[in-house]
């Protein structure tokens, strides 16, 4: 397991087809993927991953596992989606149900802010999500992002509230 980042209670890893299971339960489940994009099909799972391994290979970001220290589980995903320039890159974060309201997104997403820092290159991090999704939007708050309005996106087909973070 390759350890990108430490925190207090987790490890971001980069993503290994070892993985997979425990991305049914935040990628592949219905109920948590509901105000994102839909679940994915469990059997296109090991593609995800290996597309975010290569990422991180190839581009020094990614999305990463995160993994609870105390248990040894992977318990969701965190990272940046990097466009073309580098210059700009979205943070997404998607965790397993049984981990909610517990801190771990704010304490993973606070690491990928140091993340990004140490890269140089990047000037804006973005981030939106579901109007309806409270607890992702106070995150984004908690960690210093600024709302910058409302934004249409194809991918959801909605208007989402937009944030960045400048570095």
């Amino acid at each position: 397991m390759e350890i990108i980042f430490e925190t207090e209670r987790l490890y971001l890893c980069v993503f290994e087809l070892a993985h997979v299971e425990a991305a049914k339960q935040f990628w592949g489940n219905q109920e948590v993927m509901s105000l994102c994009d839909d679940a994915s099909a469990h059997e296109l799972l090991p593609q995800v991953i290996e597309g975010y391994r290569k990422l991180h290979e190839d581009r020094g970001l990614s999305v990463y596992a995160v993994t609870e220290k105390e248990s040894d589980e992977v318990i969701g995903a965190i990272g940046f989606n990097p466009t073309d320039s580098m210059d700009v890159i979205e943070l997404i974060y998607h965790f397993s149900k049984k981990s909610w309201g517990k801190g771990f997104a704010t304490e993973a997403a606070a690491a990928c802010l140091k993340l990004a820092k140490n890269k140089g290159n990047i000037k804006i991090i973005t981030a939106s999500a579901d109007p309806l999704n409270l607890g992702s939007l106070k995150i984004l708050e908690k960690i210093g992002f600024t709302y910058m309005g409302m934004k249409w996106f194809e991918d959801t087909e909605q208007e989402e509230p937009y944030y960045e973070y400048l570095l």
